[in-house]
């Protein structure tokens, strides 16, 4: 029970690492065919290297935030173990932090909204609590962790077409240069306009691909980040929303 107890804790965790695996699994089978190297060897501006570098960078903050998700949902899984049965007085709040129950609860964006919840109710002048604003907040400080991720895949993506843009340049500039009719002046034109064009095709194609990739990933992380929230909306609303509006005996 506490090995499936872990796996349901840290669900997103486990299907970030799936899909980890399976972006490594490509990539190898893409470097194990050649494919790879041709594509980064062809690649005269290097827009590739920086944007596959980008990626792993990217991938692993992404990966940082995913852990940070994860515990956090770890907690709101261990409150919600705990506050089924809340009295009056069980949710406090002192120099140290939240207590429920006497007990700490683990510090994270969702004890600091529990935290704000439980002086919004000792400030509060009517008798109904609503938590409505500072869940939105909650939710707006989430969605912000994230918002640098989106960014970097739209820059991603923006950084293919720079090399497109590049490619075509060095296929075109050859043409300029163009005196005579030589075989020889030709064949060797079309060798530096094959080379501009395999330098578009390929930066297309890793910011394409590595764009995706990276939106996927955090989408992930906003579909996960709108699960907690809800989860942790339905939990007040049951069990703490109604103790914090009864007085303690």
């Amino acid at each position: 029970m506490r090995n499936l107890s872990l796996v349901t804790h840290y669900h997103l965790l486990i299907k970030s690492l799936i899909l980890i695996g399976l972006v490594l699994f490509g990539f190898f089978i893409v470097a194990e065919r050649g494919w790879l190297t041709t594509a980064l060897s062809s690649d005269r501006s290097y827009i590739s290297y920086v944007i596959l570098l980008l990626y792993g960078i990217l991938s692993l903050h992404w990966l940082l935030l995913v852990k940070q998700l994860a515990t956090d949902t770890r907690v709101i899984d261990e409150l919600q173990s705990r506050i089924t049965h809340l009295e009056p007085g069980d949710v406090t709040l002192n120099a140290e932090g939240l207590n429920i129950q006497g007990q700490p609860v683990t510090s994270g964006i969702c004890a600091d909204y529990l935290q704000e919840l439980v002086q919004k109710s000792q400030r509060r002048v009517t008798v109904e609590l609503d938590h409505k604003l500072l869940l939105e907040v909650l939710a707006e400080r989430l969605m912000t962790r994230y918002t640098f991720g989106h960014w970097a895949a739209d820059m991603l993506l923006k950084l293919g077409l720079l090399g497109t843009i590049l490619g075509f340049i060095m296929m075109l500039s050859p043409v300029g240069e163009l005196t005579d009719f030589d075989p020889n002046v030709l064949q060797q034109l079309l060798g530096q306009m094959s080379g501009g064009m395999a330098v578009a095709l390929y930066t297309t194609m890793a910011g394409l691909i590595t764009s995706t990739l990276l939106g996927l990933q955090y989408e992930m992380l906003d579909t996960a980040a709108s699960r907690l929230v809800d989860k942790l909306a339905i939990a007040v609303d049951i069990y703490i929303l109604p103790t914090l509006s009864r007085p303690a005996v």
